[in-house]
């Protein structure tokens, strides 16, 4: 029987594209050897790492499936908090999850995980928090979870945090009617723009 293989496949989490909803080969699938002579690129980790300090993943997950993706959130949030690990603890800590109030794509619920901070290396792969945590249930969750998705899986987005932008920039040239110039505020007396 080939379930078993597939099972553990999917929670060393190198599931097939279709889950990791993005192209190309499954995250961690091991690379084509290179021609002879040509240096090795290092694979990218297993599982869904970030390469930023804040992330965010999207989960659209269908109507009828809403309290499964839950009750998979909540021993999700209990894995994390409960782990012996510090790792795991850190990434619970920063761990938030919404729902958005409008629908999301096709009529699905969305939800939304907001990583901040995120924890540098640490894998976020569901399968992975949740094998570790319930070894003899991670097969019932993990098609739980699974079945809920109402699009081909999870987007993940690394945030790049902009440089602080200039609120106060100098003020504009006044127009020749005293009006400020676009973008720009009337100075006061004191030289700071009126408010």
């Amino acid at each position: 029987m080939r379930l078993p293989s597939i099972a553990l496949a999917l929670i060393l989490g190198t599931a097939l594209p279709l889950f990791a909803g993005q192209g190309g080969p499954p995250a961690g699938a091991p690379a084509p050897a290179p021609p002879p002579g040509q240096n090795v690129v290092s694979p990218p980790p297993l599982g869904r790492v970030f390469a930023s300090e804040q992330g965010l993943i999207f989960n659209a997950i269908r109507p009828d499936k809403v309290m499964d993706f839950e009750t998979v959130l909540a021993k999700l949030r209990a894995a994390l908090a409960n782990s012996k690990d510090p790792v795991r603890n850190q990434q619970g800590w920063g761990w938030k999850i919404f729902k958005a109030a409008e629908p999301g794509p096709n009529g699905s619920v969305l939800y939304v995980f907001v990583m901040d901070p995120a924890v540098k290396g640490a894998d976020y792969g569901i399968a992975k928090i949740l094998s570790e945590a319930y070894p003899n249930e991670v097969m019932d969750l993990y098609r739980m979870y699974t079945g809920a998705f109402a699009t081909a899986g999870q987007s993940l987005i690394n945030l790049q945090a902009i440089p602080s932008l200039n609120a106060n920039p100098s003020p504009a040239a006044p127009a020749s009617d005293g009006a400020p110039a676009a973008g720009g505020a009337a100075p006061s007396s004191s030289g700071a723009p009126k408010r």
